[in-house]
């Protein structure tokens, strides 16, 4: 499984709720799609993000380059600060840490 994150430092993360909502509707119906969540930091609520969760790298990076997306990606300039985030990681087993 991978997992995707979006993150974002805002002014007031009310305004990035309707990008993210729309960001994850958009998920929701790509192939490899399994969940997403919405996340602000309880330290810092300018801090924000989905993670959403696919089953391949390959579904993500579909999903993520889409024009779609990344139209999306571009509205949230207006109400973010400085660019959006978005990094991968990969689900490793517990047992393969030592």
């Amino acid at each position: 499984m991978i997992k995707g994150v979006i993150g974002y430092k805002v002014v007031s993360y009310k305004d990035v709720e309707p990008i993210l909502m729309k960001l994850r509707s958009y998920a929701m119906q790509y192939p490899g799609f399994v969940g997403a969540e919405n996340l602000v930091s309880e330290e810092d609520y300018s801090v924000v993000m989905m993670i959403s969760t696919w089953e391949t790298i390959e579904h993500w990076r579909s999903w993520v380059e889409s024009g779609i997306t990344q139209d999306l990606l571009k509205q949230a300039k207006e109400v973010v600060v400085g660019a959006a985030r978005v990094t991968t990681y990969r689900t490793m087993p517990t047992v393969e840490w030592r």
